[in-house]
C-alpha cells in the first residue's frame, strides 16, 4: 500500500495495468468489476479520481476477506489438482501492511493455499501437494522522481495520454466494492493482446487500496480468475499486539548481483552447455531477443519472438535424464516433430514442453494451441 501512495507518473502502471502485466508473467489474479450495494463516490475524470485516491489518508493496514475463482483451466486440465484452492478457487483472509509486507490464505476441501510476501520475494505454499514455491521479486530501484509524492493530475492525465496510445482506457466508474466507495477502470490492448480481452481493476475511491481486480479473455462477458474483497477494514485488528520483527533488507554484494549478463544469439550459442535453437523468425514473428536465465547449475536460453501480449516466448535448457515427470507431465499428449508433447490450454495461451535430443523445451503465448504447435513445430 506504501507504493500505491507514492505512486510516481512512471508507476502508475502498476495501478492501471497491473493484470496485464500479471497476464504476460503468468501469475493471473483477477475478478470482474461489479457493482456493489451501498454509497458510491463521485463522477470524476480518471485522472482526478487516481489522483485524489492517492492523496488521501494511509492505512496503516489492511484486514480483508476474500473471495477466489478460477476458471482458467479446463476441468481436469492437471490431474490431481482438481481440488486445489489455486486450481478451483476458494475464499479466505487477507493481511497487508503499508510497508511491503502481506499473507493471503485461501481455505478448500484439498487443503489450504499460503501466499506470504514482502518487498524484495513471495512465497506459495500448496496443501493439496505439499508444495512450496518461491521467487524473488525485482529489485525497486527508486530514483528521485520516485520520492516526489503524489503526481499531479496533470501528470496523470499525460501519463494517461501515452498509455491510451497502446490499450483503451474505459472512464472512472463510480462503484461500490466491499462495502467502500471505489472507482471502476476497465483496460483493454488495441493491439497485440493475444487472447487477452480485457482487464479491470477497482479501487478505493479515498485510499487507493486496490479492492477487485479482473482479467476477461477474448469475447468473454465474465472473468477468467477472479479475486475479490467481500469485507475490508483499514488499520490493525482491534486490541491486537504489535511486535517488530525488523526490517528486511537486500544484500547487494551477492554473487547474483556481479553476474554477467550474457544476451545476444552467438553469445547465448557460445556460453550455453546445450545447442541452443532460435531461428530469425517463428511462425513470422521476429525474434526479439535471447539471453542466459538462471543460475550456474540451472542456466537456459529464454528467446522471445514478436511484441506485446501476442509474443511467443521459449525457454531451452540441459534435459534431464528420464522422461517427462514434471509438473506437466499429465497433461494431454501431442506430437512435435515425431516426438511426444505435453499441452496446457487456457483461455488465456498455451503452454507447450518437451524434450528433443538433449534438449527440453517450454514454449509459451497468448495465443490458441493450433498457433502454439505450430511454433514448437518450427522450431525444428
Amino acid at each position: 500500500m506504501k507504493l500505491l501512495r507514492t505512486l510516481s507518473t512512471s508507476r502508475l502502471v502498476l495501478l492501471i495495468a497491473a493484470v496485464i502485466v500479471v497476464a504476460v508473467a503468468g501469475a493471473a489474479i483477477a475478478v470482474a468489476a461489479s457493482g456493489g450495494s451501498g454509497s458510491t463516490p463521485p463522477p470524476k475524470p480518471l485522472a482526478e479520481a487516481l489522483h485524489d485516491s492517492l492523496a488521501g489518508p494511509a492505512p496503516e493496514g489492511v484486514t480483508a476477506r476474500i473471495k477466489f475463482t478460477n476458471k482458467l483451466f479446463p476441468s481436469g486440465a492437471i490431474t490431481g489438482q482438481v481440488g486445489s484452492a489455486l486450481m478451483s478457487g476458494a475464499s479466505g483472509r487477507l493481511w497487508a501492511t503499508n510497508d511491503g509486507r502481506g499473507r493471503l490464505e485461501l481455505q478448500s476441501d484439498a487443503g489450504d493455499v499460503q501466499v506470504v510476501w514482502n518487498d524484495t520475494e513471495v512465497t506459495v505454499y500448496d496443501a493439496s501437494s505439499n508444495t512450496v514455491y518461491r521467487a524473488k521479486l525485482p529489485a525497486d530501484a527508486k530514483s528521485s522522481a520516485d520520492q516526489t509524492g503524489i503526481p499531479s493530475v496533470a501528470k496523470i492525465s499525460d501519463f494517461l495520454s501515452k498509455l491510451g496510445e497502446h490499450v483503451s482506457l474505459s472512464p472512472a466508474e463510480p462503484s461500490n466494492v466491499a462495502g467502500q466507495e471505489a472507482y471502476t477502470v476497465r483496460v483493454s490492448p488495441k493491439h497485440d493482446g493475444g487472447l487477452l480481452g480485457a482487464a479491470q481493476l477497482a479501487f478505493d475511491a479515498a485510499r487507493g487500496v486496490p479492492l477487485q481486480l479482473g482479467i476477461y479473455a477474448q469475447g468473454a462477458s465474465t472473468p477468467v480468475l477472479e479475486l475479490a474483497a467481500t469485507d475490508i477494514s483499514y488499520g490493525p485488528p482491534a486490541g491486537a499486539k504489535t511486535v517488530d520483527l525488523g526490517s528486511l533488507t537486500r544484500n547487494t554484494n551477492t554473487a547474483q548481483s556481479s553476474q554477467v549478463r550474457v544476451t545476444g544469439l552467438q553469445a547465448v550459442q557460445a556460453a550455453a552447455s546445450f545447442p541452443v535453437v532460435a531461428p530469425d523468425t517463428l511462425v513470422g514473428l521476429p525474434r526479439q531477443d535471447v539471453r542466459l536465465v538462471g543460475n550456474s547449475d540451472a542456466k537456459a536460453a529464454l528467446v522471445v519472438y514478436g511484441h506485446g501480449l501476442g509474443a511467443i516466448v521459449v525457454v531451452e535448457r540441459q534435459a534431464s535424464a528420464g522422461g517427462n515427470n514434471g509438473p506437466m507431465g499429465s497433461l494431454p499428449q501431442v506430437s512435435i516433430n515425431g516426438v511426444t508433447a505435453h499441452e496446457l490450454a487456457t483461455q488465456l495461451g498455451t503452454v507447450l514442453t518437451w524434450k528433443q535430443g538433449e534438449v527440453s523445451y517450454v514454449l509459451a503465448g497468448s495465443v490458441p494451441p493450433a498457433a502454439a504447435e505450430a511454433a514448437a513445430r518450427a522450431l525444428g
